[in-house]
C-alpha cells in the first residue's frame, strides 16, 4: 500500500479539524456553523452565520490554507488558538504558520526557548 503523501495527510487532517469544530456547538434555530473544506484550493475554515442577539451573524472562526507544504493559519478566532489543535493532530510547529501578521512567523520560531 502507498503511504499517505504529506499534502493528502495535511488535508485530511485540517478537515478533520475544521469538523471536530463545527461539531462543538450545535447550531440554534437561528445560528449555524459551517464548515468549508475546499482541497482542490487548499482553504479550509468555519464559519458563524445566521443571526444572533445584535443582528447578523458571519463571521470566520478560523481559516487554514495550505501552500507548499506549510498549513498558514490566515484567521484565528479560537481563545486557546487553534494551533494546538493543528500539533494534536500531528502536524509539525516546523509546518505551521501564522499568516496573519504582516510578517508571517512560523510556530516553531514563537515557540522556541
Amino acid at each position: 500500500m502507498e503511504q499517505m503523501s504529506t499534502t493528502e495527510s495535511y488535508r485530511r487532517i485540517l478537515q478533520q479539524v475544521v469538523e471536530k469544530h463545527a461539531r462543538l456547538v450545535p447550531p440554534t434555530e437561528h445560528l449555524e456553523y459551517v464548515p468549508n473544506c475546499d482541497p482542490i484550493h487548499d482553504s479550509y475554515l468555519l464559519m458563524r452565520v445566521g443571526f444572533d442577539r445584535v443582528g447578523r451573524a458571519h463571521h470566520i472562526l478560523f481559516h487554514f490554507r495550505l501552500k507548499n507544504g506549510k498549513v498558514l493559519i490566515e484567521s484565528d478566532g479560537i481563545e486557546y488558538g487553534i494551533a494546538r489543535d493543528l500539533l494534536e493532530a500531528g502536524i509539525p510547529k516546523e509546518d505551521i504558520i501564522f499568516n496573519m501578521y504582516r510578517e508571517p512567523r512560523p510556530l516553531a520560531e514563537l515557540t522556541a526557548a
